[in-house]
């Protein structure tokens, strides 16, 4: 994962990833060639270890999650246009945007960190 931290203009930070980041084997290759962006462009996908299922909507991340105790929470400010899940024996809180196609790794390795060895992000 590569990339810079910004500040948004409400003071949160996110992270800009670079999407055209090689890894050290074949980052000679694309250089020379001058390969196209779509090539070098790497998707994340968020990978359930116990099953190797791949989240591919919110209705299989939210079944996984429920199973390992979190609950949706539905209350605060952002709930029209935020997904939120909580666990009662943790302060944690994993807040997702409602509309799936901005589901991005950032989300996902927020998850990832909320929940050690279950999940992992991988390059598609």
């Amino acid at each position: 994962m590569s990339g810079v931290w910004v500040f948004n203009k409400n003071g949160v930070m996110r992270l800009v990833e670079n999407p055209y980041n090689q890894s050290a084997g074949d980052s000679s290759e694309s250089s020379s060639s001058g390969g196209s962006q779509q090539q070098r462009m790497r998707r994340k996908i968020l990978v359930h270890l116990p099953t190797s299922e791949v989240v591919s909507s919110y209705g299989s991340l939210e079944r996984i999650l429920k199973g390992l105790g979190w609950e949706r929470y539905y209350y605060g400010d952002n709930a029209d246009h935020l997904l939120q899940f909580h666990k009662k024996t943790s302060i944690d809180l994993i807040s997702l945007p409602r509309d799936f196609s901005k589901f991005n790794s950032i989300h996902m390795y927020d998850i990832v960190v909320k929940n050690p060895n279950v999940f992992h992000v991988r390059d598609m």
